[in-house]
């Protein structure tokens, strides 16, 4: 036990200027890892919206660059390079202090994504080298920074200098009344590791922005493989629902709400199509609340409610079946954007990574607003209230029917007398942070991995083939499949409404088939169902997908595991002697000690992890790939033909 005079004053630390950003980064940007990467690069960007907000920027600019930097461009106004009261420029104020910016006093900022004033700061704290230039007064001002600290005062840049640090197709001349701020950032591999810029993410964040700003032109470029994109959209978030559904069956137009008063407005963009499944995005002041907050809440309470008086005012049957209604019945086949926008000194979020608005009053504006305008558009279109209402009708019987069939599978597994399918190796241990669970194509493979696993940790579950497609099924056909019930029950949280994630016996689910097209396929199947109906299952970081070898080179008496076509070929060049190359088609190849070695044994096996990064792009690609339209799955095939790999 520690003495308490130990404990001193000596001992409280207090951490100045950006001091605390490198210590806890995780408290600023979330993570450090590729999120956390690709939120200071959002940072920067929204820096750059809010400058359209304030009504001068028509134009952003992103550059990802060889060296691993990011630069952002824009023509608003540029940073303020005087001095301020405190005693520094603005520009080093705004770069080097936290709760810093013009964003607190509605004068410099009415509308803003910012909030707390830490933005650039803290992305300048955690990298390596950063620098900002601005362009006011027909002079270039410029700083640059070293993990947060300041090289020099401000200094007046000459055109030779502009020409080294910038594109040369940006154009930027001084003396040609060009104004704006120019942020290039070099992340600190200290702190983001091996995380790089992944081009698909940037697009999705510069399209997003585009259908929110109407007005605004985003220039996409990357050096790395000289790509290039536009965009801009005069529809705002009308045209993003479309884009969102297209390819998808609709049974509605895109129907588009707004109110606003002086402190608030909001835009609603809401269409249904012919599937099963949700997608609803929230936005406050350009940025995306992926957890959703206030906003979201009180569009759901508007739509149950706009809906359920309208099948009220319908005769017969309907209004019946109307007082079976539950949210979730209205939730099939939505499509919607919620877009809310206030002064920035009224923003409550739940922390700076702004994933979740917590402003009370929005919740009954948006409510408000979206049951005034779904009642009367009900009104204006009878036929497409109509068709609307059949689809949650019908929703609802299914919801109703797969509760019933879960209901039973759970009630007949209880009489059984055994709560788990006799096919489930079980582990021994009951505590679900070390448990695994190996869902295994085949009973030749199952057989191996029965055999070479640790029985201490790891359980096995072989499948009998393929499992039903999930992407447009309901529950009732779902839990009737023998090999998706014999999984549900083996995880033990459940399915469907009554599902409880923390009663999920495994916290390593590792999908484990052949590496050839029917494999491949199977391992698309359990995607798809752990995406559509155990997503929680992803994003609390349970899921992964085994590596087996694709080879076993054997040279004299050494035998070499090879997990791609780059090593092998590595190993090759070394190799003297003569050698064997097995290629391997198929986990039953491999006798019960060499399935451990290669792709069982923790301290050898590569496992990879399912992350859900981007909602809406994992939507599309879904349904896309597992959906009934085919025009866009033949599509896509025929784009992608030459990037497959046929060596299997």
């Amino acid at each position: 036990m520690q003495n308490p005079k130990d404990y001193t004053a000596e001992q409280i630390q207090v951490l100045e200027g950006l001091e605390p950003v490198r210590k806890r980064p995780g408290m600023y940007i979330g993570s450090t890892d590729s999120r956390g990467l690709h939120e200071c690069l959002r940072e920067i960007v929204d820096n750059s919206v809010d400058e359209s907000f304030a009504g001068v920027a028509t134009d952003i600019w992103v550059m990802l660059k060889k060296d691993g930097s990011a630069i952002i461009r824009d023509n608003g106004r540029g940073i303020p390079v005087e001095k301020h009261k405190t005693g520094v420029s603005a520009l080093e104020l705004t770069m080097t202090k936290l709760h810093a910016g013009g964003k607190f006093g509605g004068g410099a900022y009415k509308v803003s994504g910012g909030l707390h004033g830490v933005g650039a700061s803290v992305v300048n704290a955690l990298s390596k080298n950063f620098r900002v230039v601005v362009l006011r007064d027909n002079k270039a001002y410029y700083q640059e920074y070293k993990t947060g600290k300041p090289l020099k005062e401000v200094s007046e840049a000459n055109q030779k200098q502009l020409d080294e640090w910038l594109p040369k197709e940006w154009g930027i001349k001084i003396g040609e009344n060009q104004t704006g701020t120019i942020t290039q950032f070099w992340p600190d591999t200290e702190v983001f590791k091996d995380a790089k810029f992944e081009k698909n993410k940037v697009k999705s964040l510069l399209k997003d922005r585009a259908y929110l700003v109407g007005g605004l032109s985003f220039h996409f470029f990357d050096e790395r493989d000289n790509d290039e994109s536009h965009y801009y959209f005069e529809g705002g978030i009308r045209s993003f629902v479309a884009h969102t559904n297209r390819g998808k069956q609709t049974i509605s137009d895109v129907i588009y709400i707004s109110k606003k008063d002086e402190n608030i407005s909001c835009e609603v963009a809401i269409q249904y199509n012919d599937g099963i499944n949700e997608l609803v995005k929230g936005y406050v002041n350009g940025i995306n609340t992926i957890d959703g907050g206030t906003h979201i809440t009180g569009f759901r309470i508007a739509l149950t409610r706009a809906i359920l008086d309208y099948i009220k005012k319908l005769n017969g049957e309907n209004a019946k079946n109307a007082l079976t209604l539950t949210g979730d019945d209205t939730k099939e086949g939505l499509t919607a954007v919620v877009y809310v926008k206030m002064p920035s000194e009224s923003l409550q979020f739940e922390s700076q990574t702004k994933a979740r608005l917590n402003n009370p009053e929005v919740q009954g504006f948006v409510t408000s607003a979206v049951k005034e305008g779904l009642d009367t558009y009900f009104e204006e279109h009878p036929q497409d209230a109509r068709r609307i209402i059949e689809k949650i009708l019908l929703a609802a019987k299914a919801r109703l029917a797969a509760r019933a069939a879960k209901e039973a599978v759970l009630r007949k597994g209880a009489l059984d007398g055994a709560s788990l399918p006799g096919k489930l190796a079980d582990c021994q241990s009951r505590d679900p942070s070390v448990s695994e669970l190996y869902i295994v194509e085949g009973d030749s493979a199952g057989g191996s991995a029965k055999q070479g696993r640790d029985r201490k940790f790891q359980a096995v579950l072989p499948l009998g083939g393929k499992i039903l497609n999930t992407e447009r099924a309901h529950l009732d056909k779902i839990v009737k499949f023998e090999e998706i019930k014999d999984l549900i029950v083996a995880l033990g949280g459940g399915i469907g409404d009554s599902i409880n994630y923390d009663k999920i016996r495994y916290h390593r689910i590792i999908i484990m088939c052949d590496a050839d097209v029917d494999g491949q396929h199977i391992t698309t199947l359990l995607l798809t169902f752990f995406y559509r109906h155990m997503r929680e299952i992803i994003e609390r970081g349970y899921l992964y997908i085994a590596q087996p070898p694709l080879y076993k080179i054997t040279a004299g008496k050494k035998t070499y595991y090879v997990y791609s076509d780059e090593e092998k070929e590595t190993i090759l060049k070394d190799l003297k002697e003569k050698f064997t190359i097995q290629r391997y088609k198929g986990l039953g190849e491999m006798n019960p000690i060499q399935l451990w070695e290669t792709t069982m044994d923790p301290k050898n096996r590569t496992l990879k992890k399912v992350t859900v990064e981007d909602a809406e792009e994992a939507d599309k690609m879904f349904s896309m790939l597992m959906g009934e339209e085919v025009p866009p799955r033949k599509k896509y095939i025929q784009t992608h033909a030459k990037m497959a790999n046929l060596d299997i």
